[in-house]
């Protein structure tokens, strides 16, 4: 008879009950009061069995012991104490070709603002978008030409899914209102559809293009950071005016329509950011049916960076409208919090990442040249180039990058429970912050488990307490 030992876990509390995440697998499982003594008796220690039925003798009778030892053995939560820790993917390859989901067109590397933090104009930028050599503009023929790879990198899949972007993307528009007919006909060739988003910045935003977003379904997302001092912080105009008035009256135009989809308000937070009050002014003020937090992406010497006690603050605010969140889904009322309901869904689904996100996979990020990056972030960049859409995806390129960023090659990682739903972080906030697409987001780690652990905590109470809401995480559910 072998020792046995647990596994690699995270427990938590939730609804008042036990629950463990199972690290390697991704799943979650509430634990009786048997299978939570178990785990307490073996701790980090290596023992026999018999043992721990010993042990537990004066608690529980012994066959409930063996019986809930068995369990907790076929669920992975404890095994053979020769089996090494820790247990991250194994680094095969994923198939080729990879089946794209998802091709963001830069259709503009121009922007209409002049946002401080900007990733793509600031200081921190990776493309030079004034003087590089990539055109200003994606021509209609390379809009074309990508949706035709995207169509053929697709594979199997029916759904395709085309974002544009920017710069600001409505300063190309008359590319959108060419793209899109076009996009339609081709998937309807193959047997095929295309579903539509966009990235504004709103300044744009008139009757005309409202009308043709509401026409084709496209789905919204508008960089918007909060009341009229917060988004005259940063996201203001060349000559240092600020946007917000501008951008209300249109927004307000756009959220009045009938919506089949969400709009969204994505936040960029910056140092000293109040999360709630954001919040509620974009949600109750504004009318966004769904708003979303992003903390900037920044070198850490900028005055705007979240530093170390920033995150805590931050994680504390998150907490709270986290908590609101909880309490809305149990009451059966809809919340605009979308950080909390992604990460659910994510938890739900039992994701376990070999890499941080889809880039460079399933999704890639095509420059207004039609040259193929990573993802959208890093359009343009040679260096985090693919291919292009008219030659196709250079193989050797793309498995050498996917590689070099298997969480296996990230020993930081190993160790953190959190992993399978982070596997390092964003690869452009890497590439800002320490110079390279390989390095872990070290900067993140205290942010990125104090935030799955919330999420894990309403995630227990959701399922012990209303666990039809967890249904719209299923395929084809509904909450």
């Amino acid at each position: 008879m072998s020792r046995i030992a647990a596994r690699e876990m995270h427990r938590f509390e939730a609804s008042g009950r036990n629950f463990v995440y199972l690290v390697p697998s991704a799943a979650i499982f509430a634990l009786d009061e048997t299978a939570g003594a178990i785990l307490d008796c073996l701790g980090d220690r290596a023992i026999l069995p018999d043992a721990v039925a010993r042990d537990l003798a004066p608690r529980f009778p012994e066959a409930q012991v063996r019986e809930s030892l068995e369990e907790l053995h076929r669920v992975r939560a404890i095994g053979p104490a020769r089996i090494a820790l820790p247990v991250v993917p194994p680094k095969t390859p994923p198939p080729q070709p990879f089946p794209l989901t998802t091709l963001v067109l830069n259709v503009t590397n121009q922007c209409n603002l002049s946002c401080t933090y900007c990733y793509e104009y600031g200081e921190d930028k990776l493309v030079d978008t004034q003087k590089g050599p990539q055109p200003k503009f994606m021509t209609e023929e390379t809009a074309r030409a990508s949706v035709d790879f995207m169509l053929k990198e697709s594979g199997e899949n029916k759904i395709a899914h085309l974002t544009f972007f920017g710069g600001e993307t409505l300063m190309n528009f008359p590319v959108l209102k060419s793209t899109i007919p076009y996009a339609r006909a081709r998937a309807a060739e193959l047997g095929k559809e295309v579903d539509f988003s966009l990235t504004t910045n709103a300044t744009l935003l008139r009757p005309e293009i409202i009308d043709l977003l509401m026409a084709n379904d496209v789905g919204v997302t508008i960089s918007m950071d909060g009341p009229k001092d917060v988004q005259d912080r940063f996201r203001v105009f060349p000559n240092g005016e600020g946007s917000y008035d501008l951008v209300l009256p249109r927004i307000k135009e756009l959220l009045g329509r009938r919506h089949r989809r969400p709009v969204g308000a994505r936040v960029t937070l910056t140092s000293g950011g109040d999360v709630k009050r954001i919040f509620r002014h974009l949600t109750e003020d504004v009318g966004f049916h769904e708003v979303g937090f992003a903390p900037v992406t920044t070198a850490p010497q900028r005055d705007h960076a979240i530093g170390e006690t920033g995150f805590d603050a931050m994680l504390a605010q998150f907490r709270d409208l986290a908590a609101e969140f909880r309490d809305y889904a149990l009451a059966g009322r809809p919340h605009a919090f979308s950080n909390v309901k992604d990460t659910l869904a994510e938890i739900h689904k039992g994701v376990a990442k070999a890499y941080p996100c889809g880039a460079g996979l399933g999704l890639m990020g095509v420059a207004t040249d039609g040259e193929v990056a990573l993802c959208h972030r890093f359009a343009g960049s040679g260096e985090h180039s693919l291919g292009t859409v008219r030659d196709g995806v250079d193989r050797e390129k793309q498995a050498a990058f996917l590689e070099a960023n298997h969480i296996a090659e990230k020993t930081d990682c190993h160790r953190c429970w959190a992993r399978p739903l982070c596997s390092g972080g964003c690869y452009h906030e890497a590439q800002t912050r320490y110079g390279t697409t390989t390095h872990p987001n070290l900067h993140y780690c205290e942010w990125i488990r104090g935030w799955t652990h919330t999420c894990l905590e309403i995630y227990g109470e959701l399922s012990e307490k209303r666990p039809a809401f967890l249904a719209q995480f299923d395929d084809g559910g509904q909450a």
